[in-house]
């Protein structure tokens, strides 16, 4: 039997056999066992014109520099000031939430994902600054977390030097709250870490650079000792997994057959923590999970990394069990039960543990940002983390990839073009931290999370995280497989995609999605030996669509020559949506939806003096699109009639009145949810009283 190193060995020179070291994937799953379809490389796909080149300017020239400049500003946030201190800059404390080193990793991502298309040197001088305050905060094992890097500095230990890291975990290094190195495990280290390792392989692939990588596989390397040595309570501090995905994508990078062991690892050991928590989804093993629960955030980022674990390792874990049966079962929860219209997912404020369990607690736990119970989704209150938006999109994008089947990337897109897109003004610079369905000024209560984008927000993680998924939206764009080119998100882009069995082929596609469901493609370049080999063209046909093809999708397999052309018209009727009626807080309503995009009514666009709650749209209603623009963002959107009450008597002081009969019809517009906020504080609504 060989050992590990051996085994890397192996790996190592097949990875250089196989030629790994070409331009990869935001996912690199060409090698992955068990998955079928793969992410074209980054940088050989992106935006020309139309909806998503002008948002990816919008994140180019604004998000990203205004929130380098958020970073800088010590006052406003303590992010980079920690790595300054960390690094031996400057002398201080941490300052700021314990995740604030994950937020600037992920920013990081961002500027990384925007610089493997623009390749603008302003981005790559960025990048090289934070990234040498990185290097030199991280501990000479690996290990690396600022409050705990900034204590130990202020304590006069020797950050640098080689101390083994047994003598270090857990040991407190001040005063009785200043814990070191995993002795806390509400510390989000290995949360950061994760990200950590993201940036690092996402910058190596953006930038053929290693600086951050090497940071990444130090720390890596310093978790998988951590955990060979860790009691299974110490292990339990992983409480937002963003690290299995990190930990697999180390994988695919390196080869390294320990960071394969550690992923399978990790799940086990959730299922050994005791007294564990439904806000950490460790008070029953993975295995037990049937149903979506605790945190919003924490699950759907445990979900997607399982997900990648299937892709290297198969559905089934070590003991036989099946982990594709628990991810498909709760995935069923989420989407028939649990989610929102805009994929907005993590319905509740705070929840208790028999919210979204699947099994019979012996106690109730309180949970943040949580799944509620089945059809538990109400509007005004709903909570909607742009994290776990994001989380929703993460984990249905790696399900498309183990499944080949569209349904996956109908809800990502869905999360993309709402829920996600909507954390983020149109000018780019403000962002949301919750998504409700229903803003009305008249709520008698103050809810946690500011009801306006904010440049900063306390818990900064939304931002950066939203910022990191948008610039990255072009990888989502196409997937490759046998003979196979697929469009997977509609957008007018080129892409270059080296296609399995076909060679490295270039693709021109025009179109004006979301507005209009007008898809052309054009064959720009085809390798000389593949132009006597048949391949495949593929369209995905979105549910809402009502087109049908295998799997959700439309092929069309010939022989390709340079300057072919396929097209597909999706029908971008605007439609009328109800929700189950189990759904008490929208029975009796309706929300609009044209195409893949979920409309809005914003009080700014009714008459003065008629108020939202009193609008009632007809079952019969027609819809005319018109071309607005809201803060330089072109959009369309949708002018109808609807009927309100003849004279709008006050609600102040009433509980229960009388039914008025009297009717009088008014002109409303409708705007894309992702829009809404950007016009000044009104009340908004996705779902309108059905008449």
């Amino acid at each position: 039997m060989k050992t590990p190193n051996q085994i890397f060995a192996l790996c190592l020179l097949l990875a250089n056999a196989l030629g790994t070291s070409a331009a990869q994937g935001l996912t690199e799953t060409t090698q992955s066992p068990f998955a079928v379809m793969h992410d074209v490389p980054m940088g050989q796909v992106h935006w020309t014109t139309g909806f998503w080149g002008n948002r990816f300017d919008t994140f180019h020239h604004h998000s990203v520099p205004g929130m380098w400049q958020t970073w800088q500003d010590s006052d406003l946030s303590h992010g980079l000031r920690n790595f300054e201190i960390a690094a031996g800059d400057c002398t201080g404390e941490h300052a700021g939430p314990p995740f604030h080193d994950g937020d600037m990793y992920k920013w990081l991502e961002s500027v990384a994902s925007l610089y493997a298309v623009t390749h603008d040197p302003q981005l790559d001088s960025i990048m090289d600054r934070f990234i040498d305050l990185v290097v030199r905060a991280q501990r000479a094992d690996g290990y690396i977390h600022t409050p705990v890097i900034i204590n130990e500095r202020n304590q006069g230990i020797d950050t640098h030097a080689h101390v083994p890291s047994q003598q270090i975990i857990g040991t407190k290094v001040g005063d009785a709250n200043d814990k070191g190195a995993f002795a806390n495990r509400l510390n989000f280290e290995t949360y950061n870490l994760g990200h950590l390792m993201m940036a690092g392989i996402v910058h190596k692939r953006a930038t053929g650079k290693t600086t951050l990588y090497n940071c990444a596989i130090k720390a890596t390397d310093f978790l998988v000792h951590f955990y060979e040595t860790a009691s299974a309570e110490l292990a339990r501090c992983a409480i937002c997994p963003s690290h299995y995905m990190g930990v697999v994508e180390m994988w695919r990078e390196s080869h390294n057959p320990r960071y394969l062991q550690l992923a399978q690892q990790l799940i086990a050991i959730r299922g050994q923590v005791k007294e564990g928590t439904d806000d950490n989804q460790d008070r029953v093993p993975f295995e037990q999970q049937y149903n979506a629960m605790g945190h919003a955030v924490r699950s759907t980022y445990l979900y997607a990394g399982v997900a990648d674990i299937v892709a290297e390792a198969g559905p089934q874990n070590t003991d036989g069990h099946d982990w594709m049966g628990n991810l498909q079962s709760i995935w069923q929860d989420i989407v028939t039960r649990k989610m929102y219209i805009t994929g907005g997912c993590g319905a509740l404020y705070d929840g208790t543990s028999p919210d979204g369990t699947n099994y019979q607690p012996d106690s109730i736990q309180k949970v943040h940002q949580s799944f509620g119970r089945p059809y538990q989704l109400p509007n005004s209150t709903a909570h909607n983390e742009t994290c776990a938006n994001i989380g929703n999109l993460l984990f249905n994008w790696r399900m498309l990839a183990v499944t080949g089947d569209g349904k996956y990337a109908d809800i990502a897109e869905t999360c993309m073009l709402n829920s996600i897109l909507s954390g983020i003004s149109l000018d780019g610079t403000k962002y949301f931290y919750t998504n409700p369905l229903r803003l009305s000024r008249d709520l008698p209560y103050t809810l946690r999370w500011p009801k306006e984008r904010k440049e900063y927000i306390s818990c900064f993680c939304c931002p950066p995280n939203t910022l990191r998924t948008l610039c990255e939206a072009q990888n989502y764009a196409y997937t490759v497989s046998d003979k196979t080119l697929t469009c997977q998100f509609y957008g007018s882009s080129e892409v270059t995609a080296n296609v399995p069995g076909v060679g490295e082929v270039t693709l021109r596609q025009e179109t004006d999605y979301p507005w209009d469901g007008h898809v052309r493609l054009t064959v720009v370049k085809v390798p000389r030996k593949a132009r006597r080999t048949a391949w495949t063209l593929a369209f995905r046909l979105p549910a809402w669509s009502g087109l049908q093809g295998e799997k959700g999708y439309r092929s069309t397999t010939q022989i390709w020559r340079e300057g072919d052309t396929l097209s597909i018209d999706l029908p971008m009727r605007t439609r009328l949506m109800e929700a189950n009626p189990l759904v008490e807080e929208a029975r009796n309503q309706v929300a609009v939806q044209r195409g893949p995009v979920v409309y809005c009514l914003e009080e700014c666009d009714l008459p003065q003096g008629v108020r939202l709650d009193d609008v009632s749209l007809p079952a019969n209603a027609s819809f005319r699109p018109v071309e607005i623009e809201i803060a330089g963002c072109r959009l369309i959107a949708l002018e109808t009639e609807v009927q309100v009450p003849d004279s709008s008597a006050s609600w102040q002081g009433v509980l229960y009145r009388e039914v008025s009969t009297a009717r009088r019809t008014i002109p409303v517009r409708l705007i894309p949810y992702f829009a809404w906020g950007n016009r000044g504080k009104c009340d908004m609504s996705v779902w309108v009283n059905k008449n």
